[in-house]
């Protein structure tokens, strides 16, 4: 069969011929530099190629060597702390190889070779092993236990399996049939990796931030929507994530982001201390990073190289959060491909299979039973943010995400422009998982803790409507009780929703923090509320003072805390005495 050749370069897409044993997404070799792309339309001997680097300067008549396999992602050892790109190169890498501008065509492994691990086998010799079954472990970066694991796709009988050190891609045993064991293996990034079975969604996602665990709360294993417009805080509340929330390794996505965002990324993160080890979070993190300026497939790829990563970690047990910023880049992608393959549009110009594309993309996150013995439970959680234009969230990337997802966590601009962290929206953002992990949450804060969302919430929606009618009436032509509320308001918003991602104390909550703040802010409101009843004025009410106390118990540690809720109790006792009462 002859040579394949460039026929036809319009951007990032390429045609070529003759390429009639190609598959749908099978990588190829583009041009002299041996660019890579995929091949994602055959018709007859001709392949359409989407080339995932800069094509400036490619010729027709250049060649093209399919490679026989799809785009993969290189498993094992020396993930943690890496920082990639969309297609799974390690920029340190290619930075040490090619100064600081990267040239295109660059064939760099994920994993170095030069590194060795030592290896402890659990399997011995004539042991019969299965896919997802675990030979042994290796200590990985920050002392994790990396499980090295037999691929999903491979069984058989052990014949060698011996102790040491060695690299990635050297095997230390192999199978009677022939086939070698090494601490890596390799897996398509679009193939999710299969699992034993779905487990129930019931326990909580914890993820230090009150107005998520309190209001709306995530399940591990659970997806979550965070649209906002720019400037909400969508890459802070993320940074937050990765560093509070209850989860052993952390996968953190930058799917076509501006580069300055990027690079405050890349230099904000390894500065960020694990509250957990006291080490670099970097330690239980792997960065994927793909910018703005980049070739468009590069982001669609991005994603997916993501989320296989974090169901290998998944399968070894661990419980993986996946940070993926932002999933509408992702689906501009799919917006530009399919123009140029002018394929039927959409609303807005998107293909009309987006929203299917995005569930089976959210699909493979879950809590589930590993493939192997011993038997293992993982979990992947995905926070996959969007940013819908001018934050409208009637656009289609954020409507197709909200058919999939079992939270929402919307960002309102207003809030943000009044320094309220998270800026949510507690009108427009849900969660389907507050009765599911409820029982979670009440075990670790209280069993009132169902009770507790109910009135806060219901606190917080009274306080939109009353706002409402004051724009029409004023302030004072309300109710003292409904004056005490638009107070009682402001205190939880301030001082129970609200954090200071700044402050050492109030950057993450404890449930047990969350709780006590919570059930302060409604014992206030029922006290003062008993105090007008026995004919108090809401001008004679010290709520300043129950503010500050309140505030204080936000601002405490969790071996000051008993002490701090009772001396807020002590100043809400205060509001009871009428004026001349005799202190």
């Amino acid at each position: 069969m002859s040579e394949a050749r460039i026929e036809r370069v319009v951007g990032t897409l390429v045609e070529a011929r003759p390429l009639p044993t190609s598959a749908l997404y099978e990588l190829a070799r583009v041009g002299q530099r041996r660019l890579m792309g995929e091949v994602i339309r055959i018709e007859g001997d001709v392949g359409t190629i989407e080339v995932f680097e800069e094509t400036t300067g490619l010729a027709v008549g250049e060649p093209v060597e399919p490679t026989g396999g799809p785009l993969t992602a290189q498993l094992g050892p020396g993930l943690l702390g890496a920082v990639l790109d969309g297609v799974g190169r390690p920029l340190q890498t290619l930075a040490a190889r090619q100064g600081d501008f990267l040239a295109p065509g660059g064939e760099v492994p994920t994993l170095s070779s030069e590194q060795t691990w030592s290896f402890q086998p659990l399997r011995a010799p004539g042991d019969h092993v299965n896919g997802g079954d675990v030979l042994g472990a290796v200590e990985e970066r920050g002392g994790l236990e990396h499980r090295i694991l037999v691929p999903p796709d491979v069984s058989g009988e052990i014949a060698e399996i011996e102790a040491g050190s060695y690299a990635v891609d050297a095997p230390f045993g192999r199978l009677c049939d022939g086939t070698p064991l090494a601490l890596s293996h390799h897996w398509s990034v679009r193939r999710a990796r299969p699992v034993v079975r779905r487990l129930a969604s019931d326990r909580p996602f914890v993820t230090g931030q009150r107005v998520f665990d309190l209001l709306f709360p995530v399940a591990e294993g659970g997806t979550v929507a965070l649209p906002g417009g720019f400037g909400t805080g969508k890459t802070v509340i993320e940074q937050a994530l990765a560093r509070f929330a209850e989860a052993d390794i952390i996968v953190y996505v930058g799917c076509g982001e501006r580069g300055n965002e990027m690079a405050e990324v890349l230099s904000e993160f390894p500065g960020l201390v694990d509250p957990r080890s006291g080490r670099s979070l970097m330690d239980r993190s792997v960065l994927v990073v793909n910018t703005s300026n980049m070739p468009v497939a590069a982001r669609e790829a991005s994603v997916y190289l993501g989320i296989t990563i974090a169901e290998y970690y998944r399968d070894m047990g661990h419980r993986v959060a996946l940070m993926a910023d932002s999933i509408s880049r992702w689906a501009e992608a799919l917006r530009e491909i399919g123009s140029r393959l002018r394929e039927m549009p959409g609303e807005e110009g998107y293909p009309t299979y987006l929203s299917h594309r995005l569930g089976q993309l959210f699909e493979r996150a879950g809590r589930v039973r590993a493939i192997g013995e011993p038997e293992r439970e993982g979990a992947l959680t995905l926070v996959a943010a969007v940013s819908p234009p001018g934050g409208d969230f009637s656009e289609p990337v954020t409507q197709a995400a909200l058919r999939v997802v079992g939270a929402l966590w919307a960002l309102d601009p207003a809030l943000a422009q009044k320094r309220q962290f998270p800026a949510v929206d507690w009108e427009a953002s849900y969660s389907l998982h507050a009765e599911d992990t409820a029982p979670g949450f009440a075990a670790i804060g209280g069993p009132d803790w169902p009770e507790l969302r109910r009135a806060v919430l219901a606190i917080l929606e009274r306080e939109r409507d009353l706002e409402e009618i004051t724009g029409l009436v004023g302030r004072d032509a309300l109710e003292e009780a409904d004056r005490l509320l638009l107070e009682v308001a402001r205190i939880t918003r301030e001082r129970v929703i609200g954090q200071n991602a700044f402050d050492p104390m109030d950057a993450a909550s404890p449930v047990t923090k969350t709780h006590a703040l919570s059930t302060l802010v409604t014992e206030l409101h029922s006290t003062a509320l008993e105090a007008l009843d026995a004919g108090a004025l809401l001008e004679d009410l010290d709520l300043a003072t129950a503010s500050r106390a309140i505030k204080a118990v936000g601002d405490s540690s969790v071996d000051d805390l008993a002490e701090r809720v009772a001396s807020a109790r002590g100043s809400f006792t205060a509001l009871r005495r009428l004026p001349g009462e005799v202190q």
